[in-house]
């Protein structure tokens, strides 16, 4: 069966992600995701990294005003650095899938094409993960839009770690 390693540097999201998963095969780690102790063999992980929160402004209109231009290139930085860290864990073979809740191009194709130059990675045609969703544009990412999928601003890329 499968296990899950979820990793989460605030007390308060760990504990709520230890108390939505009580009784499953979870083991929670209160540490911050660039700087972990684990050996590099995960088949799959999941990088679902802070960001702006503009792809979540039709939920929560406020975020507007805690959000400045100036955040982005510090924003971008950590998500860079947690998707290498991500990547270093995958062992060859696995994937890793890169998600945020924000349609700027430096938190999203920006962050990836950093990832696909620096580490042993390929990208994979994400749309796939998403049937039977439509109008989700030629990949191989995804994009998802609020007045077209009726979700908040969310994008997503799947990418392969290679041998090396």
């Amino acid at each position: 069966g499968a296990h899950v390693t979820a990793v989460e540097p605030a007390p308060r999201r760990a504990d709520l992600v230890a108390e939505n998963t009580r009784g499953l095969p979870v083991d929670v780690l209160r540490v911050d995701g660039r700087h972990t102790d684990l050996e590099p063999a995960f088949d799959r992980v999941l990088v679902d990294v802070p960001c702006t929160g503009l792809g979540a402004l039709r939920r929560r209109p406020e975020a507007r005003w805690r959000r400045q231009p100036s955040d982005v290139p510090a924003l971008a930085k950590l998500q860079r650095e947690l998707l290498g860290a991500a990547i270093a864990l995958t062992r060859p073979g696995g994937v890793v899938l890169y998600a945020t809740c924000s349609p700027h191009l430096a938190e999203t194709v920006g962050v990836v094409a950093d990832a696909l130059r620096r580490h042993p990675v390929s990208a994979l045609d994400t749309r796939s993960l998403f049937e039977p969703v439509d109008h989700l544009g030629d990949g191989p990412y995804v994009q998802l839009w609020p007045h077209r999928h009726g979700t908040d601003a969310m994008f997503a890329a799947a990418l392969r770690r290679e041998a090396g």
